[in-house]
């Protein structure tokens, strides 16, 4: 069963539809001659039954009330053949005069399985492979009414039935056949540009646009698709953007470090004093050493959401209160309220964690007026400061990579706190409040 769902998935949907029919029209065509064939055969000679045994017992209720009637029945208009056996003798109903010999084939099988089967209605098969249906009912103590008919009478009726659902089967499934090859080209034609656009994309090339006007999946797919890249082309041009600014900012305290050591070195104090140059030194080296920081951490992160942290729970309250001391000296003047139960329990390893609340925080500080409020409670995490709204833009671009906002260092702090918080099945986002902007990070639903 895998090698024919491998061997399927392999096909092109052209090759798949051609599959499709042939399974079809080979399952219908065993339909039709093998289990349909029987089933109309039985249906035929069920009605067959009826109608001989219907008829049959019209004409013998006639002939009960009047044994002349068979001097008048017309013969002409009736595919069922009847004999009346009065003693010795027998006759065809309507032709008194027609005698049958008692060792007529036919006439002999009628009386002795009649006889056998207590009158009930059967089939007889001749020695030349014709098939006969027949009954037979007493009309009195001295007669009897034998009815019959042919199977070849009954042959030209089911090749016409069959012959008529054979063709209406044909062109039903030669109508569907022609609509799925519409249906099927109206797929792969704009899977076609679809890939061809990948492609282009692929290899660096600037595709035209994709113009597939469809409102389904497809249609989706292709503005995903175009979507997908002019996201990725902005991402592409804002992280160059950070590159050649910190490629700048990285240039500045090098120059800077490298001219001063120079100068010392030959004995001269750009600022002043020995001891006031060497200061500038390290003032530009912490200042670097910050900036290799911020890179490295992005890195780190990413290993760190990358380890397998299955069942691993972390108590938030502790996590916070730990930033919390390392951070509050950075702005003395910032009041920061807690509001946080006991044992709040979040999934995911402690370490990740630290780093987006450490970021959160570093954020909230950075534009805080006076105060930070910070609230944990059962599977909630929310950290207000009481600093300027966010324009709603750029509230929908907060957790973007590269998207620094005024006053922001890389652009790539709330792209860390989403990366932890996605990474645990959670979800973060930010919102302006009367008071300032808030940042909660709660459980997925």
């Amino acid at each position: 069963m895998k090698r024919f769902s491998i061997f399927i998935k392999r096909l092109s949907l052209s090759q798949q539809l051609f599959a499709l029919i042939f399974f079809f029209v080979t399952f219908f065509a065993a339909f039709f001659f093998v289990y349909l064939n029987g089933k109309v055969d039985q249906v035929i000679e069920s009605k067959t039954f009826s109608d001989l045994v219907k008829t049959q017992n019209e004409i013998a209720d006639k002939l009960r009330l009047n044994m002349d009637y068979y001097l008048f029945f017309d013969i002409e208009n009736s595919s069922i053949t009847n004999i009346i056996t009065e003693g010795n003798k027998a006759f065809y109903l309507g032709e008194p005069n027609e005698t049958i010999d008692a060792s007529n084939e036919l006439f002999a099988a009628m009386v002795e399985k009649a006889q056998a089967s207590r009158y009930q209605p059967q089939t007889y098969t001749s020695s030349g492979s014709q098939k006969v249906y027949y009954s037979v009912v007493r009309i009195n103590d001295n007669s009897t009414l034998m009815s019959f008919t042919r199977s070849e009478d009954l042959k030209a009726f089911k090749d016409s039935l069959v012959s008529s659902v054979i063709n209406i089967t044909v062109m039903v499934v030669g109508f569907f056949f022609i609509i799925l090859m519409i249906w099927v080209a109206g797929l792969i034609h704009p899977l076609n540009q679809i890939r061809n656009y990948i492609e282009k994309v692929k290899v660096g090339l600037t595709p035209q646009d994709l113009k597939i006007y469809r409102e389904d999946e497809i249609g989706e797919l292709a503005d995903a698709l175009v979507s997908m890249r002019k996201e990725l082309q902005k991402q592409e041009q804002t992280k160059e953007d950070m590159i050649h600014n910190i490629s700048h900012d990285l240039k500045t305290p090098i120059a800077t470090i490298k001219s001063y050591g120079e100068s010392i070195k030959d004995g001269i104090y750009p600022y002043d004093t020995l001891e006031k140059s060497v200061d500038v030194i390290i003032e530009n080296a912490e200042r670097l050493e910050k900036k290799v920081h911020s890179l490295l951490y992005l890195n780190r992160v990413e290993y760190l959401i990358s380890q397998d942290a299955e069942g691993a729970i972390t108590n938030m309250k502790d996590v916070i209160e730990k930033v919390l001391l390392n951070i509050k000296v950075l702005r003395p003047d910032i009041e920061i309220i807690t509001d946080m139960e006991d044992h709040v329990l979040f999934q995911g390893k402690e370490e990740p964690w630290q780093i987006c609340v450490e970021n959160i925080l570093e954020n909230a500080l950075r534009y805080a007026k006076s105060q930070i409020v910070i609230h944990l409670h059962h599977q909630e995490l929310a950290i207000e400061n009481d600093g300027p709204s966010i324009e709603e833009e750029r509230l929908k671009t907060l957790f973007k990579p590269y998207e620094k906002g005024q006053g922001g260092k890389f652009g790539l702090g709330l792209s860390i706190v989403h990366k932890v918080v996605q990474a645990n099945h959670y979800q973060v986002y930010g919102e302006n409040t009367c008071n300032g902007v808030v940042f909660r990070i709660v459980a997925k639903v």
